[in-house]
């Protein structure tokens, strides 16, 4: 194997000197602007990939979480359909001790009495939802606030928001 040797001589430089030192930048030497917008694209480039990647996982982890509540769904309605099976069990049940009609009107009136306090249950729940009267009372002023504040319009301070409680300020007070 050969070694290639340079023909070339070498480049006399003064002491300290820098190859570039002097020279402007060639064709083969790319200049500062060109290698920002080259590091740039490549930044972007890659952010672009990162979020493609972060689609595709998040995607696959979607398609997973679905299925999985489609099981679930489906295991509830199988657990519906044995309830039924549950309760025409208990009937028969009792009617090896009572009559055949009493067992069943047991187990009705059974249902109806733990509907009825499912139904009780849920509905001192939703009583006890309160209304949003915050988020009312801000959109009763809405409509005057749009006036005062339309483009070119607006002549005082707004109110301030501190603790997430509006610190109310007089409405005409001229801005500082």
């Amino acid at each position: 194997m050969a070694h290639s040797v340079s023909t070339t001589p070498p480049v006399s430089r003064p002491a300290g000197a820098t190859p570039l030192a002097g020279r402007p930048a060639g064709p083969a030497e790319p200049s500062v602007g060109t290698l920002a917008k080259s590091a740039m694209a490549d930044v972007s480039t890659l952010v672009r990939g990162e979020i493609e990647l972060a689609k595709a996982e998040v995607g696959a982890s979607v398609k997973r979480g679905g299925a999985g509540a489609a099981a679930f769904a489906a295991a509830g309605v199988m657990l519906a359909f044995a309830g039924f099976f549950f309760f025409f069990f208990l009937a028969e049940l009792l009617a090896e001790w009572l009559p055949r009609w009493a067992a069943f009107l047991i187990v009705f009136a059974l249902l109806v009495l733990i509907a009825a306090i499912v139904g009780f249950v849920g509905w001192r729940l939703v009583k006890k939802i309160k209304k949003p009267e915050r988020t009312i009372e801000t959109l009763q002023d809405l409509p005057d606030v749009m006036r005062r504040e339309a483009p070119g319009k607006r002549t005082h301070d707004l109110p301030t928001v501190r603790n997430g409680q509006v610190v109310r300020q007089d409405a005409h007070a001229p801005l500082r």
